[in-house]
């Protein structure tokens, strides 16, 4: 929040209007006075709040070790022994609840997300909503003590897991706005890049706690009941208690408000077309149209990298347990400090510069991995470590990007809008790799179906403009 309108000596500069006329950029207001660090870091660790969430909760621990194994399976079925068909279709069933709620959660993210945050910039509350999502999140972990290893709970669990996802998107969609109100020009990037540094590093290091308890067989807690996996979620809660408060205590909203914008909740989405419409019309903000789509399509691409990583590993290159924990920590541990470190990059030479050379790596050691696949683990090892070393620098450069060329006042709106596209898009890798595999028969080929949707991302991106660089 710019000087001149806290003391009310001059007007919030008028931003994109329904009329299609451009407005400032949210990152103009700031000047080039740099943020107090304190801000900085205060936001920055509100992705190392909530990152255990997405690291220990939804991938590595919860899910895979525990709601998704016998102990929620019926005791006759549990008791059959592992390669009996009929307790591999339940624990299929297992796992496509877990999908099913991931589905119906995405589709939540999709309707809601722009609208939700259209709503906080016109009422210039990103922060309630932030504390909103970012509270409910909290009590969806703190639900998961209640998930007790009986088959009428598992859909109790879906459902807390879901509904964390859908309010932490909420959350996250504010917290990408708020960073408007701390970065300028010159700095957007390095702030941004630490922002996604920090959630790697505390989701990893949050990760590395749980296989050392879990390694020294719990410091013998008793196992009946699922404890253990009840209790590290409520560690996950109270570590986001813990590092969230500092960006409520000392980020400052992005921007005053737009009152003239307030409508009622259904009116809001026929505002958003209208606003989707400008911004595709208008040849001064058709980039950030533009811009919108092609990072849905590498997004999917960088996320898939991770989510499909764990299954080439032990599949394609029969990686054991231990290995694979080993390199899922590596892996993120060299994410988060190359994301970090490129975030200085961006503000140098622009993150369009950034998301295309993480891009064409990311192609290129992912195509090295397929080809050499013959060669051993080594070959994973390597090529494996150098995606996950772009895939952190090519997302926090996509939010810089986008932070440059939002306008004022529709910081939330935007950062809706970028979730939204991202859901839209987010079957690209996933069906990609299915086909490919279907049609070989071999996992490897999933490879390229990564590769493929990396490379359409890079090529939609080509003609984006870029935003001026300071």
């Amino acid at each position: 929040m710019s000087d001149s309108s806290q003391s009310g000596a001059a007007p919030e500069p008028a931003a994109t209007a329904n009329s299609g006329a451009v407005g400032v950029i949210g990152l103009d207001l700031q000047g080039e006075t740099p943020a107090p660090k304190k801000q900085v870091y205060s936001w920055a660790l509100w992705d190392w709040a909530t990152q255990p969430f997405n690291t220990v909760i939804l991938t590595f621990i919860f899910t895979a070790l525990y709601l998704t194994t016998e102990a929620f399976l019926p005791a006759d079925i549990a008791a059959l022994d592992a390669s009996d068909p009929m307790r591999e279709a339940a624990e299929a069933d297992l796992a496509s609840g877990l999908g099913l709620g991931s589905t119906i959660a995405g589709i939540a993210i999709l309707l809601i997300a722009p609208v939700l945050g259209q709503r906080a910039d016109a009422a210039g509350r990103q922060k309630l909503w932030l504390g909103i999502g970012t509270g409910a999140l909290i009590a969806c972990m703190f639900g998961l003590w209640f998930v007790e290893p009986t088959p009428a709970l598992f859909w109790l669990g879906v459902a807390l897991i879901s509904a964390g996802s859908v309010f932490g998107e909420i959350a996250a969609v504010n917290s990408n706005a708020m960073l408007i109100g701390i970065a300028n020009p010159k700095t957007v990037g390095r702030i941004s890049g630490l922002g996604w540094g920090f959630g790697y590093i505390g989701g990893i290091i949050a990760l590395v706690l749980v296989v050392v308890f879990y390694m020294f067989d719990w410091f013998g807690l008793p196992d009946d009941g699922g404890l253990p996996f009840r209790i590290i979620a409520i560690g996950c809660a109270i570590w986001a208690i813990v590092f969230s408060i500092p960006i409520f205590l000392n980020v400052p909203e992005p921007s005053l408000g737009r009152p003239e914008r307030k409508v009622g909740f259904f009116a809001s989405y026929g505002l958003l077309v209208k606003d989707v419409t400008g911004l595709y019309r208008n040849t001064e903000t058709r980039h950030t149209f533009w811009f919108l789509l092609s990072s849905a399509v590498f997004r999917d691409g960088l996320g898939g990298v991770f989510a499909f990583g764990a299954v080439i590993a032990s599949q394609v290159f029969d990686f054991a347990f231990l290995d694979l924990v080993i390199f899922g920590i590596a892996a993120n541990l060299i994410a988060g400090v190359s994301t970090i470190i490129a975030g200085r990059f961006d503000d140098r030479f622009g993150p369009k510069r950034i998301i295309l050379i993480s891009l064409a790596s990311m192609v290129i050691a992912g195509l090295a991995v397929f080809f050499l696949v013959d060669a051993g683990t080594v070959v994973f090892w390597v090529g494996g470590l150098l995606l996950c070393a772009f895939v952190g620098p090519a997302q926090a450069a996509s939010r810089s990007f986008l932070a440059r060329i939002t306008p004022a006042g529709r910081e939330g709106e935007i950062f809706g809008l970028y979730a939204t596209t991202g859901r839209a898009a987010s079957w690209m890798a996933s069906a990609a790799w299915t086909l490919l595999i279907v049609l070989s028969g071999s996992t490897a080929y999933g490879i390229l179906g990564i590769v493929l949707v990396l490379i359409a991302g890079f090529l939609l991106l080509l003609p984006v403009k870029a935003p001026q660089r300071t």
